[in-house]
């Protein structure tokens, strides 16, 4: 039996994508060919991958560093390579979470460690402030989602959405998927977590 393919969009160095794909064949995707990526493309024109070839694309802390108009050319791109029945697993802060820490006066104390170190909400609101020392001025963050407005973007390219859940992690996980009913990967990983926000509640 053929494996399920995931297209591991903004990779780094990562080599392994979340564990639900432990047993997926891998493709990475970066802009920075340094990261040795198998495809150097950015997220908004992914033209080495073929249409329909991938059953998954996972994003994680991607889109807060498109422009506004850029998430839509994504989220289509993300559409494009997926088969029917696939889904994109896609992870940003959430910022309704990182302004409640701002109101709290701590816009530049640490409130957590990360793969690449310290952060505090000022690193998520604008990116990390180490690596836009170091020049890497594509780490910078250029916009930024609620759980209200994340589920909107998805919808209006044309996924089916409903559920994006705050997860207490100041993140939102969203599962957007090409069809309608299962998978529902994100109900077993979040089974205490928020409901989702109802689709005919939206305007988009």
């Amino acid at each position: 039996m053929e494996k399920q393919r995931v297209l591991y969009v903004g990779c780094g160095w990562d080599q392994q994508a979340h564990p639900i794909f432990k047993d997926w064949d891998l493709v990475r995707l970066d802009v920075d060919p340094s990261v040795k990526p198998d495809v150097v493309a950015s997220m908004t024109q992914m033209r080495p991958v073929a249409t329909a070839s991938m059953d998954a694309v996972y994003s994680r802390h991607n889109l807060e560093h498109l422009e506004y108009h850029e998430v839509a050319l994504a989220l289509a791109e993300f559409r494009r390579v997926l088969k029917p029945g696939g889904f994109a697993l896609i992870i940003v802060p959430d910022m309704l979470t990182v302004a409640e820490l701002v109101v709290q006066g701590k816009l530049e104390e640490v409130i957590g460690i990360s793969p690449a170190g310290p952060i505090a909400p000022i690193d998520m609101m604008y990116g990390f402030r180490p690596a836009l020392k170091q020049g890497k001025y594509y780490m910078a963050h250029r916009m930024g989602f609620t759980q209200r407005t994340l589920t909107q973007h998805i919808v209006s390219a044309g996924f089916y959405a409903g559920v994006v859940r705050t997860t207490g992690t100041r993140e939102l996980w969203a599962e957007a998927r090409t069809e309608k009913g299962k998978p529902d990967y994100l109900a077993k990983l979040f089974p205490k977590a928020g409901p989702p926000i109802p689709v005919s509640s939206l305007t988009v």
